[in-house]
């Protein structure tokens, strides 16, 4: 784009920043930095090496203020002017409707604070999980390995009204070196026939080997309804027989180690995650108590698992386990 002035705008993606290796720029603007993968931090190199001509070359960054390494590092710079501003302070340009469904269901909540108030936030102490132990072993779809076993965890609702909870939907995979990946995250409230589709639906995405129910409330009416919308699902029933603390402290020592990985970003559940307090008596919430029950399932049953994949060779398409030796998976032909 040429203006009349005789100025250039050029535009690049952020998932090729390799294309700005060798373009010079007298200033630059960049969109939600803090969304980009890995942080953005291979996009803001590439275009400050670039950022090199005129007197006083200068970016401007806007963006939802995820608390990124890079993020923070900005902001603490004294060669950055920071500006924070709301989404109400922008009211008359946005539907009153929707400012009134965002003020209800986010208000007073850390996820509101980061992409309503724009403020960036410090970590919980009294939580299990923090930004930083999420982001630094976050990666995107393409870095994601074989997987031996996918399982959908679920956090069931069994009433729905307006004050009903939603349903806990979170697909999780393994890998054969002992590392644990979060693939989605298919959360939603509605009826119980509407979340049991939407579970199943996500089995058959993934190529889940089978869903993990709780069934402290709902019982075999929660495997009824699984069957009822995908005949047969394999589905296994857990209850919860020790407090929620106790179940996520260890999932949350995988997470210390660096062991599981989310594949992309999930807002709502890594809100979820790094807000609930064990020790605050609050009641744990869906999208977390679902990640618990399928990371529980898929590191508690891996052990035999992981060394029997050792032993073969995983096919990239479909993760049947095949001799070293074999160059076509037995399962789907898939050249090895």
């Amino acid at each position: 784009m040429i203006l009349t002035n005789g100025s250039r705008i050029k535009l690049f993606s952020s998932e090729e920043p390799s294309r700005l290796r060798g373009p010079q720029h007298h200033g630059a603007w960049i969109d939600e930095l803090a969304a980009f993968d890995e942080g953005g931090q291979e996009v803001f190199d590439q275009l400050t090496f670039g950022l090199r001509l005129g007197d006083r070359p200068q970016t401007i960054v806007t963006t939802t203020p995820r608390p990124t390494k890079l993020i923070k590092d900005l902001i603490e710079r004294n060669s950055v002017i920071v500006r924070r501003g709301s989404t109400f302070e922008n009211s008359d340009n946005l539907s009153p409707s929707a400012l009134i469904e965002l003020q209800n269901r986010y208000a007073s909540t850390r996820l509101g604070r980061q992409e309503l108030y724009g403020e960036i936030l410090s970590t919980n102490d009294n939580a299990l999980w923090s930004p930083e132990m999420i982001e630094n072993a976050r990666i995107k779809a393409s870095a994601a390995p074989s997987f031996y076993r996918v399982v959908i965890g679920i956090d069931p609702a069994v009433t729905n009204n307006e004050g009903s909870d939603a349903t806990g939907i979170i697909a999780a995979a393994a890998s054969s070196d002992g590392h644990y990946y979060i693939l989605e995250d298919c959360t939603m409230k509605g009826s119980p026939q509407e979340w049991a589709t939407r579970a199943a639906a996500a089995y058959d995405k993934h190529s889940a080997d089978k869903i993990i129910a709780e069934t402290n409330n709902g019982g075999d009416l929660v495997l009824h309804l699984l069957n009822s919308v995908r005949p047969n699902i394999p589905v296994k029933k857990v209850t919860a027989t020790r407090g929620k603390a106790v179940r996520a402290e260890p999932i949350s020592a995988l997470y210390e180690q660096g062991r599981v990985h989310h594949v992309g970003y999930f807002a709502e559940l890594e809100e979820q995650m790094c807000e609930w307090e064990p020790n605050s008596g609050a009641k744990s919430p869906d999208r977390m108590d679902a990640l618990v029950w399928a990371l529980t399932e898929l590191s508690e049953n891996s052990g035999a698992m992981i060394s029997l994949a050792a032993l073969g060779k995983l096919c990239p398409s479909c993760s049947f386990p095949n001799l070293k030796s074999a160059f076509v998976c037995l399962k789907c032909q898939t050249i090895l």
